[in-house]
């Protein structure tokens, strides 16, 4: 370490927490980065990501600027546009309008400088074909918000951003176990940790806080997500306890957001307790609005078509881990299985196969056999087939007559050869944290800024309420971490003038 302080200390080591390093190196300020996690397990719950991002862009034009393509993927791919307020249209609806008004706008208006600024930094992008996109009459067609992400997904945008963090000079501790924040009647003054081990006062002038959620706490997800929680997955990193969190609320810090809230999404019912870094992103299991999910009583309990499953999948783990067993089964039939992408052909699967009902029926480890077959020919009987089938856009096509109707993309569960998934509750972040500014200076529970402190990423609350718009997170990290960073050095430079 240093024997003279620091201007600005990162506590984390993820998307945000470099965001947040690199712009305040860019303003000038002396860094460092703590990172609890040992350098093999780096990156937080960035590294499980598949890397895509949500942000505003006009015309395909930008995306051919920052994402790496070839002729025939111009000529053959249909990107659309994504305007600000279909952003603003999505994120309120999805939220139930509780978003923070004044944090969506940075997060929306700044969502398009933030992809270019990381491309800036030596991020690559490519397109989320088997993602985010569906072919039609021999086109790709992106639809929903999500065009491009990081190449190598998670680990790719990590590795990169570490890479520049070497380049601009920051340092960079693993094994970095922040305890508790050294604070005065002057503010904050750096942390106390201990570092492989040993215990240290790191002192700085400011101290940015970028370390994650409690979705790694079991007694955390218990205490505020509520009875049956402890036993989710955690998709992510098994460092995210909530530490950051408790650290700043313990110096007075503003509690704020949807603290019974989460991001929980369908997930192998077999993966392991915590993500695993050499799969990242590939337990998940999001393409259920093909076909239908039933749980161990036989029965369905959502609607699968409600809208697009980047604007649902984030709730629908809640909803799974309701279920008897905390489980669910995803069905799907021949005539959409070609839709499903890579994710449902990875090893690391639960999958049967069948070629009739009945022996499908036979291999649904746990399910009512009967009200089964019973639940798929009741649905098969209203599938509303006078409407065509579009999965580029939310086609209509529905059922009629159930006590769970199908909104969009109803399609009869009858031609062979038959797959199923087995899936329970993965949480990815938690909703509840810290208030900030716009500033992403981190306010008091009399609304004042804490001297000295600030915070990006997933411990910040107020953003994100009930549901999640897929690909926000790495873009709200992006741009709150450069705002964080930026407004910690100019803090540096007001002490030092």
């Amino acid at each position: 370490m240093k024997s003279n302080p620091y201007d600005v200390l990162i506590v984390g080591g993820g998307n945000a927490a470099l965001c947040a390093a690199l712009s305040a190196r860019e303003q000038g300020a002396r860094v460092v980065v703590l990172e609890r996690a040992p350098q093999q397990e780096r990156g937080g719950n960035s590294t499980f990501t598949g890397g895509g991002m949500r942000f505003v862009y006009h015309s395909p034009e930008e995306i051919y600027k920052i994402a790496d393509l070839t002729p025939e993927e111009i000529a053959n791919t249909d990107f659309g546009t994504y305007t600000e307020n279909r952003f603003f249209d999505d994120l309120y609806r999805v939220t139930q309008y509780r978003t923070n008004p004044d944090l969506a706008e940075v997060l929306i208006k700044g969502s398009n400088a933030a992809v270019y600024w990381l491309r800036g930094q030596g991020v690559h992008f490519v397109p989320g074909y088997g993602r985010h996109a569906a072919r039609v009459n021999g086109k790709f067609k992106f639809s929903a918000g999500v065009t491009v992400g990081a190449a190598g997904e998670g680990r790719g945008l990590v590795d990169t951003l570490y890479a520049a963090a070497a380049r601009a000079g920051i340092d960079v501790y693993y094994n970095a176990n922040v305890k508790s924040l050294l604070y005065d009647d002057h503010g904050v003054q750096g942390v106390d940790a201990r570092i492989n081990g040993k215990s240290a006062a790191i002192r700085s002038i400011a101290v940015i806080l970028a370390c994650g959620g409690f979705e790694a706490n079991a007694e955390w997800r218990t205490r505020y997500l509520g009875f049956g929680w402890d036993l989710a997955k955690v998709r992510g990193s098994r460092f995210n306890t909530g530490d950051g969190i408790r650290m700043a609320i313990e110096i007075g810090a503003q509690p704020y957001g949807n603290w019974s809230g989460a991001h929980a999404a369908a997930w192998d019912l077999n993966a392991p307790a915590y993500g695993d870094i050499n799969v990242g992103d590939g337990y998940g299991k999001q393409r259920y609005p093909y076909g239908i999910m039933i749980n161990t009583d036989g029965k369905r309990f959502l609607d699968e078509g409600a809208d697009f499953n980047i604007l649902t999948y984030a709730k629908y783990g809640r909803i799974i881990l309701a279920q008897p067993g905390q489980m669910a089964w995803q069905i799907f039939d021949s005539k959409v299985i070609g839709l499903l992408g890579h994710l449902y052909n990875i090893k690391q699967m639960t999958r049967v196969r069948a070629n009739s009902l009945e022996d499908l029926a036979s291999k649904l480890e746990g399910v009512n056999k009967a009200q089964f077959l019973e639940t798929v020919a009741h649905f098969n009987g209203a599938v509303q087939q006078n409407v065509s089938f579009n999965p580029t856009i939310k086609d209509g096509r529905g059922t009629s007559g159930l006590k769970i109707e199908k909104s969009n993309w109803a399609q009869t569960i009858s031609d062979g050869p038959f797959e199923a998934y087995a899936v329970t509750c993965g949480i990815t972040f938690t909703f509840g944290g810290l208030k900030i500014t716009t500033q992403s200076e981190v306010v008091d529970t009399e609304e004042q800024p804490i001297r000295g402190l600030y915070a990006a990423g997933e411990l910040v609350g107020g953003i994100f309420y009930f549901n999640y718009p897929g690909g926000s997170g790495l873009t709200s990290g992006t741009v709150f971490g450069r705002i964080a960073g930026k407004s910690a050095a100019n803090f540096c430079k007001q002490i030092g003038s």
